[in-house]
């Protein structure tokens, strides 16, 4: 982040304001509302400043600036609209380990004043490091709409009844519980209403009903935790649903795959602990016997706990294992599912899955298998113990014009392109290789499975690939709409090729 967010305490204390024109005036009616005791300096002072609600509530220094001016302040803002005068006052304020803020001039400030939600005590502030304070302003807008003055009030009485809460149920996963269902129940809309002693009424009861339902303070044992087994989608964090991200901010403990973009993670509730449990494919992995154990682990101590894995957890992110395993021990879950890659990758690259044209279903596949699963050797046999046999169950695949969705297959690119052919699948038909779906560095590869079995794209692939098999994927050159437009294997490997040469 560019800046820290931090809301400063000013009630009370002294602020200086160099500027007596229309934008000072701006910046002096939020000072004034903050309690700040501001002094003014300005030769002249323009007429929205002599007017009020402002008139007589600040001490005007009707002077040049001059540095020793910052001297015992508490934070310093430049309004004068003279760039020169304004960077004296930050060097000024810079000397003094002052934080100052000159309008409209990200340059010479070490403090920005976002744009403001006031639903006090409840405040929003918004901030484009000032690169773009229209934006700001947009979403403050919406904001405005979204968030209407009973926040304030229900703000004001979770404060007043904090430490009543804080004493009646000290478990804080007991309290969090408390305070999600009570800002879903009847308290928020009371206070919509303006019935306040009511709303306050609804609140004690609440209190009363949750205390007599918490485990004693002195008891040792936990109580009952579960297992929120969360997709966290393809990447793009606007693609998590709503129940997933409410689960995000219920947890306690998140345990993540490698696989979960940072943009995801960044969701979780920020006093949650985070724990990564497995790298991308052809890293080290945390066995999956000890993952089941760990989330059993904290289930039993009493905490809410998040599996987050890439995508859909039941679509080849072997989550039916770990329900297997918190079935057996008995553990509380729920399975709350994400986009798959391969809907996300198809959609943010523009094939259309299926199609009246093209096919009339889709097939999601994977190049790997699990020991001991039940493959089909097929035209593989007699190639060796040492070949991996995986991409042999792709080969009865290749009949038929359905779409195929080939998971976790960067490895075995060859592989799979020749036991679709073996399969009755045309050389000719095309491929889409998908790098980083739905992130920005989302890369699409076109080729054709008669290209795939002789070229090597891994070269120019580092990340996790996705690859889709079908006619409908050549719409991908006239209909992708996400990132950089798709690249063509052959055009890659004649590059290639003439780097080499050279």
């Amino acid at each position: 982040m560019d800046y820290f967010p931090l809301f400063l305490d000013l009630r009370g204390r002294p602020v200086l304001l160099v500027g007596g024109g229309a934008i000072a005036a701006r910046k002096l009616a939020l000072l004034l509302e903050a309690g700040a005791e501001v002094t003014v300096v300005a030769p002249v002072l323009g007429a929205a400043l002599q007017t009020p609600p402002l008139a007589g509530r600040y001490i005007w220094r009707a002077a040049r600036f001059e540095p020793p001016m910052v001297a015992g302040q508490r934070l310093v803002i430049a309004a004068t609209g003279d760039r020169a005068v304004n960077a004296e006052v930050a060097a000024a304020a810079e000397c003094a380990a002052l934080p100052v803020n000159v309008v409209d001039d990200p340059a010479l400030s070490s403090a920005i004043v976002p744009a403001i939600v006031d639903r006090s005590p409840l405040l929003i502030a918004i901030s484009t490091a000032g690169s773009a304070p229209m934006l700001a302003r947009l979403l403050r807008g919406r904001l405005e709409v979204l968030i209407d003055e009973s926040h304030g009030a229900l703000a004001r009485l979770l404060g007043r009844a904090r430490r009543r809460i804080v004493a009646a149920l000290p478990d804080s996963a007991t309290r969090r519980r408390f305070y999600d269902g009570l800002l879903a129940g009847p308290v928020a809309g009371l206070l919509r209403a303006h019935r306040e002693p009511e709303a306050e009424s609804a609140l004690e009861a609440a209190l009363r009903v949750a205390a007599a339902a918490a485990p004693p303070a002195e008891s040792t044992r936990p109580g009952p935790g579960r297992v929120l087994l969360v997709g966290a989608g393809p990447g793009d964090p606007s693609l998590l649903t709503l129940r997933a991200l409410r689960a995000l901010q219920e947890a306690d403990v998140v345990l993540h795959d490698g696989l979960v973009s940072e943009g995801v993670l960044a969701l979780v509730r920020r006093d949650a602990q985070r724990v990564a449990v497995a790298k991308q494919g052809g890293g080290a992995q945390v066995p999956q016997a000890e993952i089941n154990a760990h989330l059993i682990a904290l289930a039993r101590q009493g905490l809410t706990v998040v599996r987050l894995k890439g995508g859909d957890p039941l679509i080849f992110g072997r989550g039916g294992e770990e329900l297997r395993a918190l079935r057996a021990a008995g553990i509380p879950y729920e399975v709350i599912p994400g986009i798959t890659a391969a809907l996300g990758a198809a959609a943010y690259a523009g094939i259309p899955l299926t199609d009246r044209e093209h096919a009339a279903g889709a097939r999601l596949l994977t190049a790997h298998r699990a020991p001991g699963a039940d493959t089909t050797i097929g035209d593989f046999a007699g190639r060796g113990a040492g070949h991996d046999a995986a991409a042999n169950d792709l080969a009865p695949h290749g009949a038929g014009t359905d779409t195929l969705a080939i998971y976790m297959g960067r490895a075995r690119l060859h592989d799979s392109a020749r036991a679709l052919q073996r399969g009755g699948r045309a050389p000719r038909t095309p491929v889409a290789l998908i790098e980083h779906a739905t992130r920005p560095q989302q890369r699409i590869v076109t080729t054709t499975l008669g290209e795939l079995a002789r070229d090597d794209p891994t070269h120019d692939l580092r990340g996790p690939v996705l690859m889709i098999v079908g006619t409908s994927v050549a719409l991908a050159t006239e209909l992708h709409w996400f990132g950089r437009a798709p690249d063509s294997l052959a055009t890659l490997a004649a590059g290639t090729a003439l780097e080499q040469a050279s």
